[in-house]
């Protein structure tokens, strides 16, 4: 609430306006005078206010979630940016970079980041997101960033992977090649030339910087709208072939058992999915109008419509959603809503412009099967407002129960 002003405050405030700009006196009725003296000079690099102390929720040393529920727009801040890796992060030298590129090719080379950067520069702006991006298990205590806080959106720029390949002239016979990256767990993904053809880049700058160290830095393969693991980061080695490698992380790893007992190889990419980022734990809410916010993505396309529901599933509606909509990126809706004080669930449901809407957890687990392992599930999710107010996440059964 406000601070409420007495009389003899606002006669001060008069008095003082005599002698000083209207704006000094009102930077000191909200606290500490900063007119009164020069603040700080101007630095080599910037930094955030000291009152802003958001961070990543880091988990196990081996990945750290984006603080959905505190960011603005679609943008992700450079260092809020989520992380993934498989065997902790590669301190990679600029200058000693190299990047191979062979197999079915008429001219291997070896490429500098000098030589990456000569090429003509491109830019996407485009969500990643872990492939393993959902919890078995979650309390009722669980943020948005601890539903789905490995996924984040971000310029990247760096040089399209055709020109690469046309560069060192690839075989019109070559269906896959393999990414491999330097880190100490060697990550390697075998990707369909498809979508080297299509929109793929090897990025070596990020928000208009060049990488940090846990995105891959100097240069990492991007892949708009595929799973992350693919991206594979710190990339060395580029090798062209007529078929896929079959890897550890595309064998015993990333692959989907399904409910007929087969599995899924190659699920690259994302489905529509979204999340409600308010209110969401740990927030209080009170009876009266609240706006709903949240973000959409689809690995598939353009969000097309986001609908959002106020009493647990049985009737929607849609949400607006807010500019810029991008493909492959994060879309932001909002929902104004008018609470009575009643408990109930909010949730939202995603569909993108291919058609594809995001399924119920019920409907997901049908087609999956109870051993589906949490790759690439998308389901809608809920966040439980009680009777006084507070906001807790809606716990789920276990997957496989």
């Amino acid at each position: 609430m406000p601070n409420r002003v007495s009389r003899r405050d606002l006669l001060a405030g008069a008095l003082g306006a005599a002698a000083l700009p209207s704006a000094r006196g009102a930077a000191h009725a909200q606290g500490r005078d900063t007119t009164s003296a020069p603040g700080a000079p101007a630095s080599g690099r910037g930094s955030r206010s000291p009152f802003e102390t958001v961070e990543r929720n880091a988990r196990g040393g081996l990945a750290s979630r984006s603080p959905l529920q505190d960011l603005h727009g679609t943008i992700t801040p450079s260092d809020l940016h989520f992380e993934r890796h498989h065997a902790g992060i590669p301190a990679v030298d600029p200058g000693d970079y190299r990047l191979l590129v062979h197999g079915m090719v008429e001219r291997p080379m070896v490429f500098t980041l000098a030589d990456l950067q000569r090429f003509p520069a491109t830019s996407r702006i485009c969500f990643l997101e872990c492939s393993g991006n959902y919890p078995v298990s979650a309390g009722p205590d669980t943020k948005p960033e601890g539903v789905c806080g490995m996924t984040s959106t971000t310029e990247w720029t760096g040089v399209s992977l055709a020109a690469l390949f046309r560069e060192v002239g690839a075989s019109p016979d070559a269906t896959w090649f393999l990414a491999e990256g330097q880190d100490a767990a060697v990550m390697t993904r075998s990707v369909p030339m498809e979508k080297a053809w299509d929109d793929a880049l090897v990025a070596y700058a990020q928000n208009g910087e060049a990488l940090r160290p846990g995105q891959g830095y100097p240069a990492r393969l991007l892949l708009p709208g595929w799973e992350g693991n693919s991206n594979v980061k710190w990339l060395r080695r580029l090798e062209i072939a007529d078929r896929p490698f079959m890897t550890r992380e595309e064998t015993s790893k990333y692959t989907d058992p399904l409910a007929d007992g087969t599995a899924r190889q190659f699920s690259f990419v994302f489905d529509a999915r979204s999340i409600i980022t308010a209110p969401a734990y740990p927030d209080v809410v009170e009876p009266g109008w609240i706006e709903i916010r949240g973000i959409a993505w689809s690995g598939r396309g353009t969000i097309a419509r986001v609908d959002v529901s106020t009493d647990g599933g049985r009737t929607w509606d849609a949400a607006r959603l807010q500019e810029p909509v991008l493909r492959q990126a994060h879309t932001r809706f909002r929902h104004l809503w008018r609470w009575d004080g009643a408990e109930t669930e909010i949730m939202s449901r995603a569909t993108d412009d291919s058609g594809y809407v995001q399924p119920t957890r019920a409907a997901l687990r049908a087609e999956r099967g109870r051993r589906a392992r949490r790759y690439h599930l998308n389901p809608i999710t809920a966040w439980r407002v009680r009777a006084g107010g507070q906001v807790e996440y809606r716990v789920e059964a276990p997957w496989d129960a």
